[in-house]
């Protein structure tokens, strides 16, 4: 009786399956009706899972810069058949379904023989599922190994079949099949395994990849790599026997060693790109106008550079490509992964001081007002604007030089003549007019020193501002996604063509660092006071880059000299970004002579700019009324129009006023002025002489 039962036990799952069969074969080949009641039975096919795909970051040229993990916590990166190696994909038929192309969903050879298998045996000896049958089960995944589970699959296969061609449903399986912990999909697996795109996959690695779904988790080369290696093997023996590759790639492919342990997923450009995932979480695909390539080098060269500089110092750098504004790299730190560098902050939209690096829009301005030629002699002796007295950087001076000389060695006390002249309130307000987020410590009011570093502004900015030097002047509209909306163009200028081209000219010839190419660059290094920004920005016809070096806490760097630290990083990155150094042409109207050969108004500065010899005595300019911090009652409140008096004391006229950073009428040469106010409330009232000089007060108007 006991052996009756087991025999009984045993052909209740066999005629179980080959009632199965019968259905298959009666609805597939000769119900028709049955077939339709049963998939409307079933419902729509569930598509849902295709949508919940990791968010990726690409470039420009859909480039991988970085994946995110799914709602659910899975690496499911979108892949279709034709971005993977057609070897793969061969394998992938040879072990899994030979007769995929042939077939409309169920392969009715290898699913008999199963069968039959299975009935004489009372086990799986083979399986009988097609790829489109898996790609069915991944839609819709059931734990249940049961004759009606499967039923399901062969239903929904064939109207996958239906639905969709061959290609298609391989990217189904591509998209889902599981690789083992929270991995699903070949791009993920291929990028966690071996840190490779698909299409780049050896015979070995791609061997693994077909066998890992079958088995995922008993599989994990991380693992278990002899179980890896075992099931790899497996594929290229079967492989080798149906003839998808030779006895002797399959033997050599045996021979290569399994990888132990997951790679971290690619996290290029991550300070943009994170940003850009905060800012859109469902967004599926950001599209950067980046440059991989060149992203992956600047990181890389940050990362080393910083490193030779010291601790605690990070990087930063900003590449644009001039004709179109699109920022083609911008690295935000020197890794973003060292917290003792504060990687995760993006230095490139920090402000901070540029050093010397705004002293070619002084010039540019100075070139534009008809004031100064590049060959125009000017005074590098001790002076004092006021009370400021600017000295070089190496505290030396050289007497008299052209102008070109003086931007090219980056003399401090030339430059503060040539603001003097121009004015430091329009020199903000032309930086400020171009684009460019110009800070002032403490909303003081605009002094001379603004020329050389007593500014912040970001990394982005400076770059784009050189941008506009490229472009003869005109300021190009950034932009750092292509899957948005581009910004409305605008005619934002920082210059004239004939200035820009000045400046341009002039700053090739500046004198490169030791070892780089000379007359290559238009370029400009800038180091703040106290060593803790150094910046280098140069360009060419086609590119523009700038570089920074610092401590995100703005700490003191001993010895971070722009020249020697960010200069030839600067180069460097020309030389990986394959610059082929252009140069843009002459404009018409562009003056080309030696100093004695310019007319008479350009071969020196005007005897006019506002400076004394050191030592001079003169009286210090201060706010005589208001008196800082006083309650002025004008009769706002009862609606009266009155005006509010200024009056200084000290100082080399003319003044300029300003209240809460405008202008209050044209520089004066008297000492007193008046304002209106348009309401009651707290104003800074500012003043600045004709040497730089500047004095505010803050006073409430009621």
């Amino acid at each position: 009786m006991r052996g009756l039962a087991r025999t009984n036990a045993r052909r209740g799952p066999r005629r179980r399956f080959a009632l199965a069969i019968g259905v298959v074969a009666a609805m597939s080949l000769g119900a028709p009706g049955a077939w339709r009641a049963y998939l409307g039975a079933l419902g729509p096919l569930d598509l849902s899972s295709l949508q919940r795909g990791s968010a990726v970051a690409v470039d420009r040229d859909g480039r991988l810069l970085r994946a995110f993990t799914s709602d659910d916590g899975r690496w499911r990166l979108p892949v279709r058949a034709h971005e993977v190696d057609p070897r793969f994909l061969a394998l992938l038929q040879a072990y899994e379904d030979r007769r995929f192309m042939d077939h409309r969903g169920l392969d009715h050879r290898a699913f008999l023989r199963a069968a039959g298998q299975f009935v004489r045996n009372g086990r799986v000896v083979s399986g009988g599922s097609t790829l489109t049958m898996q790609a069915a089960r991944l839609l819709e995944p059931r734990d249940l190994r049961t004759p009606a589970a499967k039923l399901r699959q062969i239903v929904r296969a064939v109207e996958l079949e239906r639905r969709f061609g061959k290609a298609e449903i391989l990217d189904i399986y591509l998209a889902l099949a599981p690789y083992g912990g929270n991995l699903e999909g070949l791009r993920a697996a291929s990028l966690a395994y071996f840190g490779k795109e698909p299409r780049r996959l050896a015979l070995a690695e791609q061997a693994m990849l077909v066998a890992l779904p079958q088995s995922p988790e008993t599989r994990r080369p991380d693992r278990d790599p002899a179980a890896a290696k075992r099931a790899r093997d497996r594929v290229l023996d079967r492989a080798a026997g149906f003839g998808a590759i030779t006895r002797a790639e399959a033997e050599a492919a045996k021979a290569e060693p399994v990888p132990a342990e997951r790679r971290p997923f690619p996290a290029v450009a991550p300070h943009s790109t994170q940003a850009a995932h905060d800012a859109q979480p469902q967004a599926r695909t950001l599209r950067f106008a980046y440059d991989q390539r060149l992203q992956v080098s600047l990181e890389q060269l940050a990362r080393e550079a910083a490193e030779r500089v010291g601790p605690k110092v990070t990087a930063a750098m900003v590449a644009i490509d001039n004709a179109s504004g699109e920022i083609r790299a911008r690295v935000g730190s020197a890794d973003y992964f060292a917290p003792e560098r504060a990687g995760a902050v993006d230095m490139t939209s920090a402000l901070r001081s540029p050093g010397s690096a705004l002293k070619p829009f002084i010039y540019a301005l100075a070139f534009e007002d008809g004031i100064a030629h590049p060959e125009t002699a000017l005074e590098d002796r001790p002076a004092r604007f006021g009370v400021y007295a600017p000295e070089n950087f190496d505290q030396t001076f050289q007497g008299r030089v052209t102008a070109r000389t003086a931007l090219q060695q980056s003399l401090n006390v030339p430059a503060v003549a040539l603001l003097a002249e121009v004015g430091a309130p329009r020199f903000l307000a032309r930086l400020r007019n171009a684009g460019a987020h110009v800070a002032l410590s403490g909303d003081a009011a605009p002094g001379l020193a603004v020329g050389l570093g007593g500014v912040g502004i970001t990394l982005v900015d400076l770059a784009r501002l050189y941008a506009g030097l490229a472009r003869g002047g005109a300021v190009p509209d950034l932009v750092d996604r292509l899957d948005l909306p581009r910004p409305p163009a605008s005619d934002r200028r920082v210059a004239e063509a004939v200035s820009s081209w000045y400046v341009a000219d002039v700053l090739r010839g500046a004198p490169p660092p030791v070892n780089a190419p000379a007359g290559r660059l238009s370029f400009k290094t800038g180091t703040s006071y106290g060593y803790r920004d150094a910046v280098a920005v140069g360009f060419d016809a086609r590119l523009t880059i700038a570089v920074w070096f610092g401590r995100a806490d703005n700490g003191a760097v001993p010895g971070l000299v722009a020249r020697q630290v960010a200069a030839p990083v600067l180069f460097d990155a020309f030389a990986r970004a394959g610059s082929a150094y252009e140069i843009a042409p002459r404009p018409p109207g562009a003056l080309v002579a030696a100093t004695g050969a310019l007319p008479p108004p350009l071969r020196h500065l005007r005897k006019d700019a506002a400076k004394t010899l050191a030592g001079a005595q003169t009286p210090q300019l201060r706010i005589a009324y208001p008196p800082d911090g006083a309650r002025v009652d004008l009769g706002l409140r009862q609606g009266a129009e009155t005006e509010l008096a200024l009056k200084a004391l000290g100082g080399v006229a003319p003044f300029t006023w300003l209240v809460n950073g405008a202008p209050v009428g044209a520089p004066d040469l008297r000492r007193q002025s008046a304002w209106k106010p348009d309401g009651a409330g707290f104003a800074r009232v500012s003043v600045m002489d004709a040497r730089g000089a500047s004095d505010s007060v803050v006073v409430r108007v009621e």
